[in-house]
């Protein structure tokens, strides 16, 4: 009788360790989970979702089948974060995370940001539209090339926005996002180098170059850049002021600028800004 339960205990042993064993087997995800972030502008945007593959299927009729509700992705559902309010496709949206959810057809999409994070499957019983944060629709493009795993990724990055593109098949549905940067930006010159006692030649040049690239007071731009390379003068920064020159109309000024800051991008032997400031300098040789 000791042997029996003794050889029971044995058995049982040797079935829960192959058990063991085999719930530790690692294979491949069918749908591997992935994530994208980005800063657009001063705000971190990032995806959460599970990348499906076609695999010989048609994306429409196969999967994610036009007119119905999708997840957007596979397993759980897919998320976009963003810690700031933003504006999507013109429409305000608080920051926050939301379950990304979307709904295919051949001649509009429609987007969702819904707030119950608890959602899963396409057509979980838990959805209620009341909990939409927002919906809009936006005109799918053709993709010359198949999409083998759905992608998502950002795209046409410009200093206050960027494109969300979800890419399966040959299709490619995008919304842009667009985020606050003027207000955070000038609040900062305004703190920092407007108001600040101890200005470094980094801030007054990083202040300038805002002014600039927002086109905003050149005349300020100028007198910061001016300041930031009296102290320590920089290639990059001396084209900068050539071309804020440029932009008040002193070429003559500009075109000076523009050779000091070639003769120290060659002695930094960076030949793309000694090509930038040659090809200005041309630029504003017609204009004097």
């Amino acid at each position: 009788m000791k042997k029996t339960l003794i050889g029971l205990a044995f058995s049982a042993a040797m079935l829960l360790g192959t058990s063991t064993v085999q719930a530790q087997i690692e294979i491949p995800a069918a749908s591997p989970a992935a994530s994208v972030t980005q800063k657009v502008g001063l705000t971190d945007v990032s995806i959460s979702y599970s990348r499906p593959s076609l695999k010989g299927r048609t994306f429409g009729k196969d999967v994610a089948n036009y007119g119905e509700m999708w997840r957007t992705g596979a397993n759980s559902p897919t998320l976009i974060k963003f810690n700031d309010d933003i504006t999507i496709q013109g429409n305000k949206v608080p920051a926050g995370e939301y379950v990304l959810m979307s709904i295919p057809a051949q001649n509009e999409w429609t987007i969702i940001l819904h707030k119950n994070k608890e959602l899963w499957g396409n057509n979980d019983a838990k959805y209620d539209k009341a909990n939409d944060q927002l919906r809009f629709t936006v005109k799918p493009q053709t993709n010359p090339r198949t999409i083998e795993s759905f992608t998502i990724n950002f795209a046409n990055l410009k200093n206050n926005s960027a494109d969300v593109e979800l890419l399966w098949g040959k299709e490619i549905a995008s919304f842009t996002i667009t985020t606050d940067v003027d207000s955070k930006v000038m609040a900062q010159i305004q703190e920092k180098v407007v108001n600040g006692k101890e200005i470094s030649p980094n801030m007054y040049a990083a202040a300038a170059s805002y002014y600039l690239s927002a086109n905003k007071d050149m005349k300020q731009a100028l007198e910061w850049m001016k300041k930031a390379n009296a102290k320590d003068a920089k290639f990059w920064n001396l084209h900068a002021q050539a071309k804020i020159q440029a932009n008040l109309k002193d070429y003559k000024g500009a075109i000076k600028t523009a050779e000091q800051s070639i003769e120290l991008a060659k002695k930094a032997n960076n030949p793309e800004y000694v090509r930038m400031n040659e090809q200005a300098i041309a630029e504003w040789k017609k204009m004097k």
